[in-house]
């Protein structure tokens, strides 16, 4: 496999930059100094890797989306695929990261005011979406229930996460620690139990 080029590094470099600056200093404040700073890098170096802030913010989207992946474990079943979905997202280990909560929650806010970050922002949400509602789908039929409205359900258990993401970064004391990932089950749970049974042909 080939070695990341140092351009790739240094983009890398940046991006780590503005994750750790984020969640101390919203977006607004996140300054290309501040950035480059936390980089240990020069503003130049910065500029000469991305044209803008809104690049940097991009990049770190791809890479929220790309670490979320990367915590998907394999499992056997159709549920047990599913709550790891919702534990990549919600659950606390080693490969949790509290920044990357933040910095989600500061790229969902910047979509509502600036349209490209809002265009990669709804591309990421509705390929978690379609993920999240090709599990459901495989629970369901593995457990004999009817597929019908799961684009709701699907929904719920996205706007689930999104709260705990919310309240996490800014009232985390509102959450008890460890508690987001089981609670967000919890809610799978009852909203696939309360899919009623498949019909026979």
């Amino acid at each position: 496999m080939p070695r990341p080029s140092n351009r790739d590094a240094r983009r890398a470099q940046i991006v780590e930059g503005l994750m750790q600056v984020l969640p101390e200093f919203g977006y607004e404040r996140a300054s290309i100094a501040r950035i480059a700073r936390a980089a240990g890098l020069s503003p130049g170096l910065v500029h000469h890797h991305f044209d803008s802030k809104q690049a940097i913010l991009l990049a770190l989207a791809e890479r929220l989306e790309a670490t979320v992946d990367a915590r998907m474990p394999d499992a056997r079943t159709p549920r047990r695929r599913l709550y790891g979905f919702v534990d990549a997202h919600l659950a606390l280990g080693p490969d949790a990261d509290p920044r990357a909560v933040a910095c989600w929650v500061a790229l969902g806010a910047e979509a509502v005011f600036q349209p490209e970050v809002g265009a990669v922002y709804r591309a990421i949400v509705g390929r978690r979406r379609e993920r999240l509602l090709a599990l459901l789908r495989d629970v369901c039929r593995d457990e004999q229930r009817s597929t019908r409205g799961l684009e709701t359900a699907s929904a719920a258990v996205l706007a689930v996460i999104e709260g705990f993401f919310q309240l996490a970064s800014a009232a985390p004391e509102t959450v008890p620690r460890g508690s987001a990932a089981a609670t967000a089950r919890a809610c799978v749970d009852k909203l696939i139990d309360a899919q009623p049974p498949r019909r026979s042909a």
